[in-house]
């Protein structure tokens, strides 16, 4: 059974007046989302009466998945388990399954429709950027606090968004810092700007969603924040490249009449850039997009220590690579 994160709260009240499932799946790459939905049901099942704990790590270095099979069959070793293991022992057994964001292919794959049959699927989605000033908003709520009314209060979520770029487990730091500073009620834009700190985890990949949807301001800022934090050229241009050679594919199957949605799945293109590939596809030209790739084939040249060949009447790079990388993804983004 699938079902959505914002309905575990109702289901888990539900179930406990019932019977929890045998089995919960948790996929997702947000993982203060996923640990709190994990510890929800983990209550749970306490309330419930499941009192012991085994966890069993699948890290590809050797993992004995025979265990997991022993595992569930020998629970009736725990006193505290319930009875009758031997006769039917999913009954006193409840397993919980975590595992990192899914892609299409793979949900609908034989292992985890498996998995899916046997309980109960939850997609953790990440948290969209355009929502995160909201949800800041939500998590100060819970705590009975509250930024200000109008401009100033907008100012304040938009600042804590910007400074936990990325990096939701930052977000709930703070936000619980300002809850250990200051008291329930209100708090002003120049408290938020005192207390939060420049937490924000720079992604190479997120810099490709900025570039994706124009964000120019948030482009230059995460670029800054990747070369100060002294991020290798080399990984930042392959993941530029990457997606220039994506939006080239998809403007050329655009131009042939085929749907974005038919696109995006035969491209494996899924969550934010789902949405943000085709709508740069369709702004962009074919000749900037060969524009772009020239330049990322220039770029790779420098960054490598090679000679630059430039095409004739074209524009010298500049010295510092990363002005080259800033040239190359504005090419995109604008």
């Amino acid at each position: 059974m699938q079902l959505k994160l914002d309905g575990l709260d109702a289901h888990l009240r539900q179930a406990k007046a019932k019977r929890l499932a045998a089995l919960y799946v948790l996929y997702g790459d947000e993982h203060l989302l996923v640990l709190e939905a994990a510890d929800r049901i983990r209550a749970a099942a306490r309330e419930s009466g499941f009192s012991e704990r085994e966890v069993l790590v699948a890290d590809g270095r050797g993992f004995q998945w025979s265990r997991l099979l022993e595992s569930q069959q020998s629970m009736s070793l725990f006193g505290e388990v319930l009875r009758a293991v031997a006769a039917r022992p999913s009954d006193d057994v409840l397993m919980l399954v975590t595992l990192p964001r899914l892609d299409f292919a793979t949900t609908k794959s034989a292992w985890f429709q498996a998995l899916e049959g046997a309980g109960v699927s939850i997609k953790v989605d990440n948290v969209d950027r355009t929502r995160l000033p909201a949800w800041v908003g939500e998590r100060l709520a819970l705590q009975n606090q509250r930024v200000e009314p109008g401009e100033p209060g907008r100012r304040a979520l938009q600042f804590i968004a910007e400074k936990v770029e990325g990096n939701l487990l930052a977000a709930h730091q703070e936000i619980q810092k300002l809850g250990l500073l200051y008291p329930p009620g209100e708090v002003t834009f120049d408290q938020v700007h005192d207390a939060v700190l420049n937490v924000a985890r720079y992604d190479v990949f997120k810099v490709s969603e900025a570039m994706l949807s124009g964000d120019v301001p948030r482009l230059v800022r995460m670029l800054e924040g990747l070369r100060g934090e002294g991020e290798a050229t080399v990984l930042v241009l392959w993941a530029l490249t990457e997606e220039i050679r994506v939006l080239s594919k998809v403007r050329q199957a655009l131009a042939a009449g085929k749907p974005a949605g038919v696109v995006a799945k035969e491209l494996r293109i899924w969550g934010p850039r789902e949405r943000l590939v085709p709508q740069a596809a369709q702004r962009l030209t074919t000749q900037r997009l060969e524009a772009a790739l020239a330049l990322a084939a220039r770029l790779d040249r420098q960054v490598k220590g090679l000679q630059d060949l430039p095409p004739p009447g074209s524009t010298p790079l500049p010295a510092d690579a990363w002005d080259g990388l800033l040239d190359l993804a504005l090419m995109v983004a604008r």
